[in-house]
């Protein structure tokens, strides 16, 4: 059985400085380049071997390292589609992405039976901004493997981006019914990036916690209900009408939300 290498969206974004704050801010520093850590990949070593230190070395977040070791691998396994689509990871962690949509292109032709290589090629034309390419990718992975939580969670994304919101719907609601947790175990920045408007920001969270009301998990529900209050959603009075939340609307964690009613963060 192959093992899974395959991404959801995540994006890292910076703290806001403090409000109120007198003391000038911290000048901009520029990082140095990213320098190698690691000894040189051996010659004399086995592919596994070498696939093995570039997972370590990625896992450690010395990207350049690790795709190293990769590419030494390469040399002794060249049509190996599951190398090839380390690499891509690694690049896309580097935000590397033309580097990475062609390691992900040598995965697929090396194993077009791939699933994993298709999400991650769908990836980087997220992040690109080529949210149609990218669901097309999306689908791909998924005609070959229907049961993954995450192809489906980065089609939401996908299609929200693009703002049809319904088929971004179905499509999350897919990937919690496969997996309830999908959205907590990875950023929920990954989509907003592509939304500028705070309206659409808002309006996903809303849509997300009417996916969890659905389904029963409250908890889930709350908080992503609090975040579409935080972001200035304006149709907020729409959960005392929207069936999905009929049985929130009897927890008293629910009326106490919405009797304090959390102030929209300013942008």
């Amino acid at each position: 059985m192959r093992k899974l290498f395959s991404l959801e969206l995540i994006l890292i974004v910076p703290l806001t400085s403090l409000a109120g704050q007198t003391a000038a801010p911290d000048p901009v520093q520029v990082k140095p380049p990213a320098v190698r850590r690691a000894v040189a990949p051996s010659t004399t070593a086995t592919a596994e071997s070498l696939e093995q230190k570039g997972d370590e070395l990625k896992a450690e977040k010395a990207f350049l390292d690790a795709l190293d070791y990769y590419r030494a691998a390469l040399a002794k396994k060249p049509e190996s589609a599951l190398l090839y689509n380390k690499a891509c990871i690694t690049e896309i962690l580097m935000q590397r992405f033309k580097e990475a949509s062609h390691d992900c292109e040598r995965s697929i032709r090396s194993d077009r039976q791939y699933a994993d290589a298709y999400n991650n090629l769908g990836v980087v034309y997220y992040e690109e901004r080529r949210a149609g390419k990218a669901i097309k990718q999306y689908e791909k992975a998924l005609q070959l493997r229907s049961d993954s939580a995450s192809y489906y969670s980065n089609l939401g994304a996908a299609y929200f981006s693009k703002k049809e919101f319904e088929k971004s719907v179905l499509a999350y609601n897919k990937a919690l019914e496969l997996d309830p947790d999908v959205l907590e175990r990875t950023s929920r920045n990954g989509v907003t990036a592509q939304l500028p408007s705070p309206d659409d920001r808002a309006r996903f969270d809303y849509e997300i916690a009417k996916l969890y009301a659905k389904m029963g998990l409250s908890d889930q529900c709350l908080s992503h209900l609090r975040k579409a209050m935080e972001e200035g959603y304006k149709n907020i009075n729409n959960v005392y009408k929207d069936a999905e939340f009929a049985g929130l609307r009897k927890d008293p964690r629910f009326t106490t939300l919405m009797a304090t009613r959390p102030a929209a963060i300013p942008e």
